[in-house]
């Protein structure tokens, strides 16, 4: 079983989460890429976009946060973190 928990932070403080579980045969990348897209729905947000930085993050830590220079929309907290919690 694939989970990935998503946060969103405003001011140091948890204000959403979500863990997304896919028990797919896909691989490792579209999973998270369709739990990215189920975390934003849930959140009502804009997907963020990918940069170097938080892929390269993600591939090191299996952690990532997305701040406002990954969304396109203006948004209402610090960032969004990401992490892998079991593969």
């Amino acid at each position: 079983m694939f989970r990935i928990w998503f946060k969103i932070v405003k001011d140091n403080h948890l204000v959403k989460d979500t863990v997304i579980e896919d028990g797919s045969d896909e691989t490792r990348t579209h999973k998270v890429f369709h739990a990215l897209e189920a975390a934003c729905y849930e959140f009502d947000l804009g997907q963020p976009v990918w940069l170097d930085k938080t892929v390269r993050d993600f591939q090191r830590h299996a952690k990532a946060r997305f701040y406002q220079d990954n969304f396109i929309e203006a948004i209402h907290f610090d960032y969004m973190e990401i992490q892998v919690i079991e593969e």
